[in-house]
C-alpha cells in the first residue's frame, strides 16, 4: 500500500470516526501553537541579536512584546479551548444521566 493510499484510508476512517476526528483537530491546534511558538522565539532571538550588533537604542523588546500578547491569546485559545471541551462533556454526562433518572412521562 502506498503512503497516498494510507493517507486516503486514514482520512476515511476519520471522517466516519468522530472521536478520532476531534483528535485530529485538536492535534492540528496544538501544533499550530508549537511551531507560533518556534518562530517566535527564533525571530525574536534574531532581532534582539541585530539591536545588540547594531548598537544604539534598544527596540528588540517592543515587537517582542506585543507578539508575546499574541502567542499567549493563542495559547489560552488552544488550551482552554481543549479545558472547556472536557468541562462541556462532564456537564453533558451528568445532564443525560439526570435525565435517564428521572421518571418516566415527567418532562
Amino acid at each position: 500500500m502506498s503512503n497516498q493510499d494510507r493517507d486516503l484510508s486514514e482520512n476515511s476512517r476519520a471522517r466516519r470516526d468522530p472521536i478520532e476526528r476531534e483528535a485530529r483537530r485538536r492535534v492540528g491546534m496544538k501544533m499550530g501553537f508549537y511551531i507560533h511558538a518556534l518562530v517566535f522565539v527564533l525571530v525574536n532571538v534574531g532581532m534582539f541579536a541585530l539591536n545588540a550588533a547594531i548598537g544604539g537604542t534598544r527596540w528588540a523588546h517592543f515587537p517582542a512584546y506585543g507578539w508575546a500578547v499574541g502567542l499567549a491569546i493563542h495559547g489560552i485559545v488552544v488550551f482552554a479551548r481543549a479545558q472547556g471541551y472536557r468541562l462541556r462533556e462532564a456537564m453533558l454526562e451528568r445532564e443525560i444521566e439526570r435525565l435517564r433518572t428521572r421518571a418516566p412521562g415527567r418532562a
